[in-house]
């Protein structure tokens, strides 16, 4: 199969978790590689909130993916080896269904008459597209940040679908801190008088993702980073006539230069809708307790990464994750890396995350094991 920009339909109507449906919703995906003979070499990306499905460059879209270091020829997922999938999001606005798509009932946007959307949703649609392609039995799925609950999500509710998770900087759950700063982020986007409650055309409230982006990047990195990027470097242009309060530091233009990108990029009502469904995700929700939901999951193998400086998603939270599937005997790896750009790592920090999922990906679980460190670990997979 070349790789390309695909589009799975639902021939007939879906139904969300929270209430609600959805008539024929699609499910935009790319892939690269190709599907071996026995079908069994995929590998399922699921991404954060705000990126597509171009995970990497192909000879039919050469732009720059997202995480264009790890996906491709002899990268650690190895696309002579694997036939890789990436999906958009049930929800987000890079072709798949969301608040800004048209409702076929009204011929206008959903908006906010978007059925209120799950991370489970979102695996459904990873689900759908997979048995579109005839694939029983993935080699593995692969989530950071919001993919790696959307992840949980699949395999707690397809259980016997893949032999083995990746899980990047997740959780089983939102803590109150994480939850608190996408309540505020949204607040922001709310509160712009161009929001118009949902109903905006155009640009939308500008200022209010424009803050929530500022909000958004501050989260995703770690103070250290920004002591040792850019300490109290000031910007040599002079201020603007008449504004006293226009940036002076270096990391005031950094916020806005990200935020400005992100203008134009992501629609406001999909960030809505993914931002909280960042939140409502619960992994007991699949089980009377955790270890029961961990216990159903029939999967090989299983690789955590966290990162130490990572504060939305913190490392303690990616030791209970290895400690409830370990408790079920699963065979878990944790590697705990000391990169500095906190929750943006497995973005930004490709000489630590490379060797890691390099090894998983190349079966090489001695190298493997050797990077886990103090991390908790159960026996290495023979074969």
């Amino acid at each position: 199969m070349a790789s390309a920009r695909h589009y799975f339909q639902f021939p007939g109507t879906l139904s969300l978790r929270r209430g609600g449906t959805l008539e024929r919703p699609i499910v935009a995906y790319e892939t690269w590689g190709e599907l071996n003979a026995q079908r069994d070499n995929a590998v399922l990306i699921f991404t954060g909130l705000s990126p597509s499905a171009h995970a990497t460059s192909s000879p039919v879209d050469s732009a720059s993916g997202w995480w264009e270091e790890i996906v491709g020829t002899c990268r650690p997922i190895d696309t002579n080896k694997f036939f890789v999938i990436c999906i958009n999001s049930l929800g987000s606005c890079f072709g798949s269904t969301g608040p800004a798509s048209i409702d076929p009932a009204t011929n206008r946007p959903y908006r906010l008459d978007f059925p209120v959307l799950t991370l489970e949703d979102v695996a459904v649609g990873g689900k759908a597209v997979i048995d579109s392609l005839g694939i029983e039995s993935l080699y593995s799925v692969v989530g950071p940040s919001m993919g790696g609950m959307t992840t949980l999500a699949f395999a707690a509710l397809f259980p016997d679908s893949a032999r083995s998770l990746v899980l990047i900087s997740s959780a089983t759950r939102s803590l109150p801190y994480a939850i608190a700063l996408r309540s505020l982020q949204r607040e922001m986007i709310r509160r712009d008088p161009d929001w118009k409650n949902g109903e905006y055309e155009g640009a939308g409230p500008v200022t209010g993702m424009r803050l929530a982006r500022k909000l958004g990047m501050i989260t995703y990195r770690s103070g250290k980073e920004w002591e040792q990027r850019f300490g109290r470097e000031r910007i040599h242009e002079e201020h603007p006539t008449g504004d006293s309060f226009a940036p002076d530091f270096e990391v005031e233009a950094y916020l806005e230069h990200h935020a400005q990108r992100f203008i134009g990029q992501f629609d406001a009502n999909c960030y809505l809708y993914l931002s909280r469904a960042s939140d409502l995700f619960d992994f007991a929700e699949h089980g009377v307790t955790m270890e029961a939901a961990a216990a159903r999951i029939r999967t090989d193998r299983i690789l955590i990464i966290g990162v130490e400086s990572d504060f939305l998603f913190r490392i303690e939270q990616q030791r209970e994750l290895a400690s409830i599937f370990e408790a079920t005997g699963k065979r878990v790896t944790l590697v705990e890396l000391g990169s500095i750009q906190g929750h943006d790592s497995f973005l930004a920090d490709m000489d630590r995350f490379r060797p890691v999922l390099g090894a998983f990906f190349a079966g090489d679980w001695s190298a493997l094991g050797k990077m886990s460190g103090g991390g908790v670990r159960a026996p290495v997979p023979a074969g």
